[in-house]
């Protein structure tokens, strides 16, 4: 992997391509982004590097002094003041193959990534709460007609003497969403460098502003 960066999801729209055609796409807010450590094989074991997006209040003053509740902890403040940058909300690791070309402190921005590229986004998809077996699993439905007293029941779970036992992994009713989802091989369509816009073909999981991470694709079309 060469290339990645945090976003934000702005939300969807659409664009005109340059043949007319309408095109969909998702409107993620990437970068700016920072360095806030270098990961090298003698120190970590392995090369990597830390960036750090959306700057986020300190919770202690430098006297020791609380300022925010909710602010960054000790602990996360040394951090970023030893990589040189302000406290981030998000921190996340990518293991570029460049790694140790990039220094602390340096900026990673949409245009890192360019129109006709081809990424992956993943984030936490929406929360469903609770739902039944129709919508969670996509199970049939009982017949509709009158007196049948089964519509949108799951229906038997197993026999009755053998095994005398529901199989783990049996699909059931119970909470849906919130979990994380990666959809490969999008489109980069439009790249907007100085409002750090990308503008992506096809939905992207997640809610607005949830945070979506965009790597280069590891599937590539044939």
């Amino acid at each position: 992997m060469k290339k990645a960066i945090l976003a934000t999801k702005v939300g969807m729209t659409q664009i005109f391509g340059e043949d007319g055609s309408l095109i969909p796409v998702t409107v993620l807010q990437a970068g700016p982004c920072v360095v806030t450590q270098i990961k090298t094989p003698e120190n970590d074991g392995y090369s990597a590097v830390q960036v750090g997006f959306v700057d986020k209040k300190n919770k202690y003053a430098d006297d020791g002094e609380m300022i925010h509740r909710h602010g960054v902890n000790k602990a996360e403040q040394g951090h970023f003041k030893k990589a040189g940058v302000s406290s981030k909300r998000y921190v996340r690791e990518f293991k570029f193959e460049n790694a140790d070309e990039y220094s602390l402190g340096a900026e990673l921005k949409a245009d890192i990534f360019a129109a006709g590229d081809k990424v992956d986004a993943s984030a936490i998809s929406k929360g469903k709460g609770f739902q039944g077996a129709i919508k969670r699993l996509g199970q049939h439905r009982g017949p509709m007609k009158h007196g049948s007293k089964f519509h949108r029941h799951q229906g038997s779970n197993g026999a009755c003497s053998s095994p005398s036992r529901v199989f783990k992994g049996k699909g059931m009713p119970g909470h849906m969403g919130c979990v994380k989802v990666t959809v490969q091989n999008l489109e980069v369509v439009r790249v907007d460098a100085d409002k750090n816009l990308l503008l992506v073909k096809g939905a992207v999981p997640g809610a607005k502003k949830a945070l979506v991470t965009i790597k280069e694709t590891t599937k590539v079309e044939a």
